[in-house]
């Protein structure tokens, strides 16, 4: 089992920045890769962003890319997303989800992007940009 506390949420005005952080705790050993996503109401949960938690190798949506950085610490079983330029469209619950897929620690597998794909998931926080 894996354990994933989301923090950093909060209300930012458009143009603004905010980092969430991802604490990771349990089986971390088994973690291939980590991922962010959002969900505004009324719509299905989108992919933000993923990290190959050896490699660090990324992934982004087009939407965000340029704007977001994820990122890892894995001495501290923690990943971040460093959120620039927020939009109004950037506003959402996000959340971390850790896949443990053995296979999918491989280089050459494509990093998940579908929230199948991730086993385990924090409890999201909300994210707000206003204009």
């Amino acid at each position: 089992q894996v354990q994933l506390v989301e923090s950093g949420g909060g209300l930012v005005q458009a143009g603004g920045s905010l980092r969430l952080s991802c604490s990771a705790s349990g089986r971390t050993f088994s973690i291939a890769n980590m991922g962010w996503f959002r969900q505004a109401p009324g719509k299905e949960r989108e992919f933000v962003a993923a990290i190959r938690w050896t490699r660090g190798t990324t992934s982004y949506v087009d939407s965000v890319e340029g704007r977001f950085i994820i990122s890892r610490d894995n001495a501290k079983s923690t990943v971040y997303l460093q959120m620039n330029s927020l939009k109004p469209e950037d506003t959402a619950v996000y959340y971390c989800a850790a896949d443990t897929t053995t296979i999918r620690r491989a280089a050459w597998t494509d990093l998940p992007r579908l929230p199948h794909e991730y086993q385990y998931w924090g409890q999201g926080t909300q994210v707000t940009a206003s204009s």
